[in-house]
Parts: structure tokens; C-alpha cells; sequence
């Protein structure tokens, strides 16, 4: 269902006429813009943009049933205390660790941002459930075990040791960031998509 096409030619053709690549950079935009709650669905049916299938094109368009069905869901800012707070998830320590000087990266920014609009900001709290990621954040030696980590993704342990970040463990259970990478039960998908904002308006 989800590998490469190897369809017959008949088949190739038919799907070829398909406005596959349109309809999955619309969702690359929605989810860009207003629908977070897309993102793991989106990147996983950009992948084919190339050779897509039947099951392929079917998923786009669950995916944009999915959208028409919630059109009364947006992301909310209501609450008047903002704080910056960021979530980290990915499938291991290195990229949970770049991922992290990523967030990192954007977390400052918004901080910058809100304290420019009279919002003023303590620490940055960074969650991640990766013990290693941590440790590497944490410990601002380099070994053989870090050495091969470009040191641009060395900004969160410098964000760590200043003070302006604080990077915390979070169980995988309560890590809302899961659902914009992974594949989840539509119970914690409803709990994750609210936890980041998104409400039915």
C-alpha cells in the first residue's frame, strides 16, 4: 500500500492524470499555516509525490475528508498568559537532539517576539522524551560519541548552560508532539491536537 508503485502501465497512466502533487502541496499549505494537526498524514503522502498509487491517492483524499469534516477546528490563541513552551519527539537520540536545537532555535525567537509585544518571558521549557537527547543537551563536554554532531545542533547545550532554555524529560505518553510524527490511536490524537491549541471554534 505505502511502497513504491509497480503498477502496470495501464495503471501508471491512470494515475499519472491524477492531480496528485497539487492536492498534497494544498495540504502541505493547510498544514503549514492553519492545520498542524495534518502534518504526520502530509509528510507521509509527500513522499510518493513521484510514484504514487491508487492507495496512495486514496489517502490524500481521506486526508481532505478529514478536513471538510472538521472545518469548525482551528487553532486557538485565547489563553492570556503566554509562556513559551516547546515538545521534542523524534524516532532516536541524534535526531531527537537536532530537533531539539531546532525547537530551540524557534523557541528564542518567539521569546524575542513576545517580550518585543510586552510579554515578558522566564526560561524556555523545552520537553523531550529521549534520555540521551537530554544527556547530549545537558553535558557540555564533547567525546567520540559527539564529535560527529555538526556543531551548529550544539545551540540548545548552549541555550541549556546560559539558562534561557530548560530541557525537561516527558513521558512518551504525554508528549504532545507524537502525533505530528507519528502514526497514533485517535484517542491520543484528539488529546495531542487539543493540547496544542487546536479547538472547535
Amino acid at each position: 500500500f505505502w511502497g513504491t508503485f509497480w503498477g502496470s502501465e495501464k495503471e501508471r497512466m491512470k494515475m499519472s492524470r491524477v492531480p496528485y502533487a497539487l492536492a498534497a502541496g494544498s495540504l502541505m499549505f493547510a498544514m503549514i499555516y492553519t492545520r498542524p494537526d495534518i502534518a504526520h498524514a502530509v509528510g507521509v503522502v509527500s513522499r510518493y509525490m513521484a510514484e504514487h498509487g491508487r492507495g496512495h491517492w486514496e489517502a490524500v483524499k481521506r486526508i481532505l475528508r478529514y478536513i471538510k469534516g472538521t472545518l469548525d477546528v482551528a487553532l486557538c490563541f485565547g489563553d492570556s498568559d503566554l509562556i513559551v513552551k516547546g515538545y521534542v519527539d523524534s524516532d532516536y537520540a541524534e535526531a531527537e537532539y537536532v530537533a531539539a536545537a531546532q525547537a530551540s532555535k524557534e523557541a528564542v525567537w518567539l521569546k524575542m517576539l513576545l517580550e518585543e509585544l510586552g510579554h515578558k518571558q522566564e526560561k524556555i521549557t523545552l520537553f523531550c522524551d529521549n534520555q540521551s537527547a537530554l544527556y547530549l543537551a545537558r553535558n557540555p563536554t564533547f567525546n567520540s560519541k559527539t564529535k560527529h554532531i555538526r556543531v551548529q545542533y550544539h545551540f540548545v547545550r548552549k541555550k541549556v548552560e546560559e539558562g534561557t532554555v530548560d530541557m525537561q524529560k516527558i513521558h512518551t505518553d504525554y508528549n504532545v508532539a507524537d502525533y505530528l510524527t507519528k502514526a497514533i490511536n485517535g484517542d491520543k490524537f484528539i488529546w495531542c491536537r487539543s493540547s496544542c491549541g487546536i479547538a472547535e471554534t
